[in-house]
């Protein structure tokens, strides 16, 4: 943990980064890839630059809003946290005062971009954003916090994808079942790393909440991936590139599934298994590019 030394010699600009998480880009970039994916495959892999552009910028500010949310909401909980102790907001390095503001000028940020969409894309941006603030309550209310995430993550295959087509199809709720799921599989792995905190606490996770089967339960929801990815792949004609990126991302869940169900993992594990999730949706971006267009 940060000394109050070290914290007065950190520049506040750095210090904002570290509660916007822009220091960790992994957050971000796995928010990034569903709404990536839903842009390009709407688009039959030719997607408007601009439009991508602003689904980029777009994930940045909301990741970025949601987290300053999170810890705001967090705030008293997170110094009891070994892996969140030092965050901006728990250690007193800022403000509350100041972490409104960021977010603030997050949300703001994502509302510019928002209004440059079409109409179902932008009302469907503002009902995602009860969702982003309403998260970290969930952790104290529901026993499957992550699902509320995964609800969150699955609004921007949505955006994305009506930003493109200007509707809604069984194409679009396919990919937004497979984020889902995968979602549930990737932050279930992510909040295996803090059961021991989160009960000692008192706060709800889908780690604690399937406990000892929360491995067979993460390898279901990357089952369910696949399964889905697939059926979409089939109704898309999706061509070779995609397949062998399922096969690809298959055997990358199906490693991870045999890892977690080994005893005594340490807490770093978890934490690679996320990153290597981000790799794993790149994967998947280049095979339905790939797969669109050739």
């Amino acid at each position: 943990m940060l000394n109050p030394y070290e914290r007065k010699q950190e520049p506040v600009w750095l210090t904002i980064i570290r509660l916007l998480r822009w220091d960790k880009p992994e957050g971000r970039l796995i928010l990034m890839i569903p709404a990536l994916w839903s842009v390009f495959l709407a688009a039959s892999g030719k997607p408007p630059l601009p439009l991508v552009g602003v689904i980029i910028l777009g994930t940045l500010a909301t990741s970025a809003a949601g987290c300053v949310v999170n810890d705001l909401w967090d705030r008293n909980i997170d110094p009891q946290v070994h892996r969140t102790r030092d965050r901006p907001l728990a250690s007193r390095a800022l403000s509350v005062k100041v972490g409104i503001v960021v977010a603030v000028v997050a949300l703001g940020c994502a509302a510019v971009l928002a209004s440059y969409l079409n109409p179902l894309s932008f009302w469907l941006s503002v009902a995602a954003v009860p969702v982003i603030l309403l998260y970290p309550g969930a952790k104290r209310v529901f026993p499957i916090p992550q699902l509320v995430l995964s609800i969150a993550w699955g609004f921007a295959v949505l955006i994305s994808w009506s930003a493109v087509t200007t509707d809604i199809s069984l194409p679009t709720w396919l990919l937004w079942g497979a984020t889902i799921c995968w979602t549930l599989g990737f932050d279930t792995i992510y909040a295996m790393s803090d059961r021991e905190d989160d009960r000692r606490i008192g706060v709800n996770s889908s780690a604690l909440f399937f406990g000892n089967y929360a491995p067979l339960a993460i390898g279901i929801f990357f089952a369910l991936t696949v399964i889905l990815l697939v059926y979409l792949a089939v109704l898309t004609q999706l061509g070779f590139f995609f397949w062998m990126s399922v096969v690809i991302a298959a055997i990358g869940w199906i490693w991870q599934y045999f890892s977690l169900i080994q005893d005594s993992l340490p807490n770093s594990v978890y934490g690679k298994m996320f990153s290597q999730n981000v790799w794993i949706g790149f994967i998947l971006l280049g095979g339905m590019i790939a797969g669109s267009l050739v």
